[in-house]
């Protein structure tokens, strides 16, 4: 699709923030469960002192509209139970999503259970995602407690990693690996919420700004030396 290359910067699946997607074993729940998708092309702004979540936008490969990213938010309840990818309210079609590898794995040893109701289950879909997407949506920046958010990520990770993996697996449980996995996972969560909020949340100054700041300083600077 045509899109300006001097406004934009694309994103695939080898950006490292694309990429942790695929490759996080996690995010597999998030996926399969949340129905939480990354598409598999994501243009953001150039030189811009808006968030990341401001200035990130999806295109859709069938009718070349390119959307804000905030149309899939918790605010709007499209951030979630997007399991076939992200619907495009333009043309009504599917827009491409990236796939977790654990994703994948999962999905193809249970082929044979979900492959006989795919069909039924997506034309159900489609037809919720035009009922969502009827609605006014809004396109402001959603508020983000990183505590919180990353509290919760670290819960989350403690009961995969801690409680269900090793009943999988057959290994023991023990009082130690509890306490030291809570403080780990408590501890990894916080900082996992915290760079959320830095990386995607967090506006970037204003260059012009910066620029005026910095001339003043001079200035400044060279009349304190007289």
């Amino acid at each position: 699709m045509n899109f300006d290359t001097t406004q934009y910067k694309t994103w695939t699946w080898k950006n490292p923030l694309m990429l942790h997607w695929m490759i996080n074993p996690g995010l597999a729940f998030n996926e399969l469960v949340l129905g939480q998708r990354i598409p598999k092309l994501l243009l953001v702004e150039k030189n811009s002192k808006k968030s990341l979540a401001e200035r990130s936008f999806v295109p859709c490969p069938h009718c070349n509209t390119i959307h804000a990213s905030l149309k899939w938010t918790p605010q709007n309840k499209t951030a979630f139970r997007n399991w076939f990818g992200l619907y495009c309210d333009n043309c009504g079609k599917i827009i491409p999503c990236l796939t977790n590898l654990t994703t994948y794995l999962l999905l193809a040893l249970t082929f044979p259970i979900w492959i006989w109701f795919r069909k039924k289950w997506k034309q159900q879909w489609l037809l919720a995602q035009k009922e969502r997407f009827s609605k006014q949506l809004d396109l402001t920046t959603p508020s983000y407690n990183w505590v919180t958010e990353g509290l919760s990520w670290g819960y989350f990770m403690f009961v995969a990693m801690d409680i269900v993996y090793p009943l999988l697996v057959g290994e023991s449980y023990s009082a130690v690996k509890f306490l030291i996995g809570i403080v780990v996972w408590t501890l990894g969560g916080l900082l996992f919420g915290y760079v959320m909020k830095q990386m995607v949340f967090k506006r970037n100054p204003d260059p012009m700004q910066d620029r005026t700041k910095k001339a003043a300083g001079n200035i400044e600077s060279r009349h304190g030396g007289k």
